[in-house]
């Protein structure tokens, strides 16, 4: 696979995660969980990929 594509592949599954995340599970997980648990979650994942992608420079 060309290095030139990885990048825009990348980002577009990740995209495509994102909006799975925050259109479907996001809502489902609120009506059975307790509060702000569900998005602290979603938080602390984007938060903990960030930082892997920082530390694997």
């Amino acid at each position: 696979m060309p290095r030139d594509l990885v990048g825009p592949i990348f980002g577009a599954v990740a995209g495509a995660m994102v909006y799975i995340g925050l259109n479907e599970l996001l809502p489902t997980s609120r009506a059975c969980g307790k509060g702000l648990d569900s998005l602290h979650g979603l938080v602390g994942g984007m938060v903990v990929m960030a930082l892997s992608l920082l530390l694997m420079r």
